[in-house]
């Protein structure tokens, strides 16, 4: 898909979620949506990416998996390089630090994911890079 296709495939799905708190059609029928608000690590240009999380007990992950690709999305390297995020989550909007998790704790989140969504197994499958899991830690307001 071309960089401005994917674009404004993203701007459909970011005007869709805020005209129905927090849904969208197409590939993400019937899923959780999240939308992250990043600053891009190059550019310093703040940016917004449609994800699907896994939400539990009150906490919020996102998988960087890019379909299985053999490279990270690029919201991943502006979370490293700036972690500090903003977040929509149906109709309320917070702040976050973006903490990546590892080891164990990685293993365990990225299951639950392929549980609840199991094309996040075949993404796995498809790479031999590990896909990083990223916990977006409310911050306190």
């Amino acid at each position: 898909m071309e960089k401005q296709d994917f674009d404004q495939m993203n701007q459909t799905v970011i005007s869709e979620f805020r005209s129905t708190g927090g849904r969208a059609g197409g590939v993400f029928e019937g899923k959780p949506l999240i939308l992250l608000h990043h600053v891009g690590a190059k550019s310093g240009i703040e940016r917004i990416s449609p994800l699907v999380p896994l939400l539990d007990d009150g906490r919020v992950f996102v998988f960087a998996s890019k379909g299985g690709s053999d490279k990270n999305p690029d919201w991943y390297g502006n979370l490293v390089a700036q972690p500090n995020v903003t977040v929509e989550l149906g109709t309320e909007t917070f702040g976050a630090i973006a903490r990546t998790l590892e080891g164990d704790e990685r293993d365990a989140v990225y299951a639950k994911q392929v549980e609840a969504e199991p094309q996040f197994g075949d993404y796995q499958r498809k790479t031999s890079r590990t896909i990083p899991v990223v916990e977006l830690v409310r911050t306190v307001e």
